[in-house]
């Protein structure tokens, strides 16, 4: 809902109903990620989408049917092999989608998280969509330090239930995750959905993450601009004002005059395992003490430009500086994927594709290479749940 949290909000403020339909489920070769939404008021206006065009129709109807009703539904859609006109998806996928109406006022949880989200401060929104009667759609927004909205529904055991959802959802807002959870009714995590059993969606709604960019040169320019494009907030760092400039770099949120080093060391509160770090100065006085630092911090993503030469003689002073095998393996470099680019912006590409297929655990190969899953993280994270029961059993 982040996407269009402003509409909402405005919707919310002005005391309009509206629904909301959240992908809250993915299988197989489905076209959005969970947390994608798409909001229809009760005027009929449409904000966002959960699929791309795949079953845009079918969901617009949900939510105006929800408006009505005031009733919350989870649908399921996929494809259809004896009609490919009917409702479902044409890549083969499978999409949950969660259909939600919203009153103003009706709703504690929901009220307190439109309101922060639209806000921008980090928050978990834990719904309930699937359960026993009167549960559907129970919300809690829950913050680092405390939470809005209550389960006053259901069994005796709903305090137990509800302290546990939040203590699952404040964990998930630390690691900036979204994706769904089954608790039993006294609160107790469930490997399966069955009788007894509650399925939580929580949203995380975080600050988006950062990509530092050190080395105010016209390479720089060209990923500040592919890193805004990705989604990240981009900062970029040189320890010469004459070529760190807002001027030379307009679309960058952010630049620092400073030693990169130095720069990173007055960052620690601000970056996490989502932040990228892109060193593209290819100079040792700049290079080796950032690097010597950013290897050793939980960050997700660590590139360094240069020839194979400059790596080489590169990684024998940041050996020498006390860095292991296992802090220098995290080194990529030299920077991005071998694309045969020479343009800036065509490096810039190289590079945003190496950043990508880290984070998504892509092969790099052409996907007309391969008959394999399209999305690799998808995959992965359906293999979880079976993983952390196969470590349990050990």
């Amino acid at each position: 809902m982040q996407d269009i949290a402003e509409q909402l909000q405005a919707w919310h403020a002005s005391g309009r109903s509206f629904a909301v339909a959240t992908v809250v489920g993915v299988s197989g070769s489905a076209p959005r990620d969970p947390g994608a939404a798409l909001a229809v008021d009760a005027a009929g206006e449409a904000v966002g989408s959960v699929s791309g065009g795949c079953v845009e129709g079918a969901v617009y109807e949900l939510c105006q049917a929800a408006v009505e009703s005031g009733e919350p539904v989870l649908e399921r859609f996929g494809y259809s092999d004896e009609d490919a006109f009917a409702v479902g998806l044409t890549c083969g996928g499978i999409l949950d989608v969660f259909v939600q109406p919203v009153v103003p006022g009706a709703d504690a949880g929901m009220d307190a998280g439109l309101a922060l989200i639209a806000d921008g401060t980090p928050v978990a929104l834990a719904r309930i969509i699937a359960g026993p009667a009167g549960m559907l759609g129970a919300t809690i927004a829950v913050t680092a330090t405390g939470q809005h909205g209550a389960l006053s529904v259901g069994p005796s055991t709903v305090g137990a239930l509800e302290r546990s959802l939040v203590a699952e959802a404040r964990a998930m807002l630390d690691a900036g995750r979204t994706g769904r959870i089954v608790l039993g009714l006294d609160g107790r995590p469930c490997d399966e959905h069955g009788q007894g059993t509650v399925t939580c969606f929580v949203e995380s709604y975080v600050p988006a993450p950062r990509m530092l960019v050190f080395g105010a040169i016209d390479f720089a320019a060209a990923v500040v601009r592919i890193g805004k494009f990705l989604g990240y907030h981009v900062t970029v760092c040189d320890a010469r004002p004459v070529f760190a400039t807002t001027r030379r770099f307009p679309e960058a949120d952010e630049v620092v005059v400073d030693w990169p080093h130095r720069y990173l060391d007055s960052q620690l509160g601000r970056i996490d395992g989502r932040t990228v770090l892109c060193v593209l100065t290819h100079d040792a006085k700049f290079d080796v003490p950032l690097l010597e630092r950013a290897l050793r911090l939980p960050v997700g993503y660590v590139g360094a430009m240069g020839s194979r030469r400059t790596h080489r003689d590169r990684r024998a002073k940041l050996r020498e500086a006390g860095l292991t095998d296992a802090e220098l393996a995290r080194l990529r470099s030299p920077i991005g994927l071998d694309l045969g680019s020479r343009t800036p912006e065509e490096t810039a590409v190289s590079v945003a594709a190496e950043i990508v297929a880290h984070r998504r655990g892509g092969s790099c190969l052409p996907l007309s290479a391969g008959d394999g899953p399209i999305h690799h993280d998808a995959a992965a994270a359906a293999e979880e749940p079976q993983a952390a029961r196969r470590t349990d059993a050990a």
